[in-house]
C-alpha cells in the first residue's frame, strides 16, 4: 500500500505567517503538524511509500526537512506550480502525481495539514476490510462550519449520500481529508476528469464515487483540526496544550503573566508581557505588551502594543528601537 499526503497549498489566509515556509511546518508542540502524519505513517508496515504531493515553490523546503528527519518512507513529488493562480486543484494535482509516479496500487491519501486524533493504523485496518473507497468523517458539530466541507449520509458506516459544501447542509457530519482508495479507483481518476467534472476539492471526487459504487465512512470522535486559519492553528495549538503553557527552556519570561495556551519557543525573550492563546516562534522580543489570540513569526521585535487576533511577519520592527 501506498500514501500520498497532500501538501501542495499556498495557505494564503495565514499570510505572512506562511508566506516564506509551508503551513504543514507550523508547529504543534515540539512537532510540526506534518510531522504528526509522517509518524502515523511511518509506524505502520503495510504502508510502503509515502509521495509528498507539494508545489515547486516549496518543494525544496519538503526536501530539507524530510532529510533532516528520521522518517525513511516520505519522498517528495513536484506538482508544476509556483503560486496559487497556477494550481490545477486537488483533484488535478492527485491525478498528475499518480501518472508521475506510475502509482498502481491501494493507497492512503492524507491532507498534510490536518491534525486527527485516531490512530492511522485504525483507518488502514478499516480500509482493509472493506475493499472500498473510504473516508474520515467527523461531526464538525456546526450547520455553518458543515457548510464549508463535505457531507457525509450514513447507513450504518456505508455513505449513501455525499454533498460537497452545499449552501444548506443536511447534518454536520463532515468528511475530512483523509481517503483510503483502492488500485481501482485511483485508476478512475482520468475517468472523472475528462468527463469535465470539478478537479479542485476530491469531496467531489468523493461524492462521483458515491453515484458510482460502494463507499464506505470511518467515524470518529474526539478532534479534528484542519489547521487553514490563524483560528484553527490556535485551536489546535490550544488542544494540544490542554490549557497549559509550554515555555521552552532557552526562551526568557521576566515579569510576565503567562495564561492558558501559550506556546513560547527557544530564544524567545518576553519582558512584562500578559499573555494568553497565542504563539511565540523563536528569536522573538516582546516587551510591554497584552497578547491575545496572536502568531509572532521569528526574529521579531514587538513592544508597547496591545495586540488581539494579530499574525506578525517574520523581522518584523513594531515600536520597537530601529
Amino acid at each position: 500500500m501506498d500514501a500520498i499526503v497532500l501538501a501542495g497549498g499556498y495557505a494564503t489566509r495565514l499570510w505572512p505567517i506562511t508566506k516564506h515556509r509551508p503551513k504543514m511546518f507550523l508547529p504543534i508542540g515540539e512537532e510540526t503538524v506534518i510531522d504528526q502524519v509522517f509518524a502515523g505513517l511511518e509506524a505502520d508496515d503495510r504502508i510502503d511509500d509515502v509521495y509528498v504531493s507539494t508545489n515547486e515553490r516549496f518543494a525544496e523546503e519538503f526536501e530539507e526537512h524530510i532529510a533532516a528527519s528520521e522518517f525513511e518512507k516520505p519522498r517528495v513529488s513536484v506538482e508544476e506550480t509556483r503560486d496559487e493562480g497556477e494550481k490545477f486543484g486537488v483533484v488535478g494535482a492527485l491525478a498528475q502525481l499518480v501518472e508521475r509516479e506510475g502509482l498502481d496500487d491501494d493507497t492512503l491519501v492524507i491532507a498534510g495539514d490536518n491534525l486527527i486524533s485516531f490512530d492511522i493504523g485504525e483507518f488502514v485496518d478499516f480500509f482493509e476490510s472493506k475493499g472500498e473507497p473510504v473516508l474520515a468523517a467527523y461531526d464538525v458539530g456546526s450547520y455553518d462550519q458543515a457548510s464549508q466541507y463535505g457531507i457525509v449520509d450514513m447507513e450504518g458506516d456505508r455513505v449513501v449520500g455525499f454533498q460537497e459544501k452545499p449552501d444548506e447542509p443536511a447534518s454536520t457530519l463532515a468528511s475530512i481529508a483523509c481517503y483510503g482508495f483502492p488500485a481501482e479507483a485511483l485508476g478512475r481518476l482520468e475517468e472523472y476528469l475528462a468527463d469535465d467534472n470539478n478537479p479542485d476539492e476530491p469531496g467531489w471526487f468523493i461524492q462521483w464515487l458515491v453515484e458510482q459504487g460502494e463507499v464506505y465512512a470511518f467515524a470518529f470522535d474526539d478532534a479534528w483540526y484542519d489547521i487553514g486559519t490563524p483560528e484553527s492553528y490556535l485551536e489546535a495549538v490550544a488542544w494540544h496544550l490542554g490549557g497549559d503553557s509550554r515555555i521552552h527552556p532557552e526562551a526568557t519570561v521576566e515579569d510576565c503573566d503567562i495564561g492558558a495556551n501559550v506556546h513560547v519557543m527557544a530564544g524567545a525573550h518576553l519582558e512584562s508581557v500578559a499573555a494568553e492563546d497565542s504563539v511565540i516562534f523563536p528569536d522573538v522580543t516582546v516587551k510591554d505588551c497584552e497578547l491575545r489570540g496572536t502568531i509572532i513569526d521569528e526574529a521579531t521585535h514587538v513592544e508597547g502594543i496591545n495586540l488581539a487576533g494579530a499574525l506578525i511577519g517574520a523581522h518584523t520592527r513594531i515600536n520597537g528601537e530601529e
